[in-house]
C-alpha cells in the first residue's frame, strides 16, 4: 500500500519501498493480498507495479485486481495451495475478519491469512483477524513456522474491534498457537485507523514482552525501512 490515503486517513509515515524500488526485481514479482479492505488492497498501488507482477488473493477479488489493472491473478480458498514459479508454496488458511469496499457489497469476496513455505523458512502472514480457535489449527498443521507476521494496529475501542482485530495480548496468543519461532508486528505506524495512536501497537508490544517476561530475541519490531534476513 503505497498511497498517501485509505479514503480519508492520511497516511502516518511515508513507506519504505514503493513500486518503482521493485521495477529493477529479475523474474515475477509475487505479490499477497489478504482482503479487499482499502489499507490492503490499494487501486494506485496495483496500477504502479511491474506488468508481469503475479498476484494471489482470496476468492472473489481477481475482477477487481484485474480491473486496478492486474495481469495476472491467482484466486484462492481457505486451504488451497498453489506453487510459484520459483517454487514457493503458498497456503491461504482462514483469519476471523471481513470484507467490503464501496463498490462491494458486505462480505461478497473472502478474507484470509497465508502461509508461506520456500526453500529455507516458513512464514505465516496473518493479515487483519481477531482472535479465534483457528490459530491452534493452523499450528497443527503447519508445524515449524518459522516468522510470523502478526498485526498490532487498530484494535481499540475494544467493544467495536475485538471481533475483527486482535490487541497485542491476542496476538501473542495466537503466536503461542501457532508456535512459531520469532513474532514479527505488522502494519502499526502507517494509519490511524482506531482510537490508539499510529504507533502504539508496537511500543504497547515491548511493554507486554517486560510484563510478561517473553523472550525479546524471539520479537523482531523492525524500524521503518528495516530488513530481515531471512535464514
Amino acid at each position: 500500500m503505497f498511497s498517501d490515503r485509505v479514503l480519508v486517513p492520511e497516511r502516518k509515515t511515508p513507506p519504505a519501498i514503493v513500486a518503482k524500488d521493485l521495477a529493477g526485481l529479475e523474474g515475477t514479482l509475487n505479490v499477497v493480498i489478504s482482503h479487499n479492505h482499502y489499507d490492503h488492497l490499494d487501486e494506485g498501488s496495483i496500477k504502479s507495479l511491474p506488468a508481469n507482477t503475479r498476484f494471489y488473493v482470496p476468492l472473489g477479488l481477481g475482477d477487481l485486481v484485474r480491473e486496478f489493472g492486474g495481469r495476472n491473478v491467482v484466486e484462492m480458498d481457505w486451504w488451497e495451495e498453489a506453487e510459484t514459479p520459483g517454487k514457493t508454496r503458498l497456503t491461504a488458511l482462514p483469519s476471523q475478519h471481513w470484507s467490503r469496499r464501496v463498490t462491494q457489497s458486505r462480505n461478497s469476496t473472502l478474507w484470509a491469512s497465508f502461509m508461506i513455505t520456500g526453500r529455507t523458512a516458513r512464514i505465516y502472514f496473518a493479515g487483519d483477524s481477531g482472535y479465534f480457535i483457528g490459530y491452534k489449527e493452523i499450528g497443527r498443521a503447519f508445524p515449524g513456522i518459522d516468522y510470523a507476521l502478526m498485526p498490532v494496529t487498530a484494535y481499540r475501542p475494544r467493544w467495536f474491534m475485538h471481533y475483527a482485530h486482535m490487541d497485542v495480548r491476542e496476538s501473542l496468543d495466537a503466536f503461542q498457537d501457532i508456535g512459531a519461532r520469532f513474532f514479527v508486528p505488522t502494519q502499526w505506524g502507517t494509519f490511524h485507523l482506531g482510537e490508539e495512536p499510529a504507533g502504539y501497537g508496537a511500543l504497547e508490544l515491548q511493554r507486554e514482552i517486560k510484563s510478561q517476561q517473553l523472550d525479546p530475541t524471539k520479537f523482531l519490531v523492525l524500524d521503518i525501512g528495516e530488513f530481515v534476513d531471512i535464514r
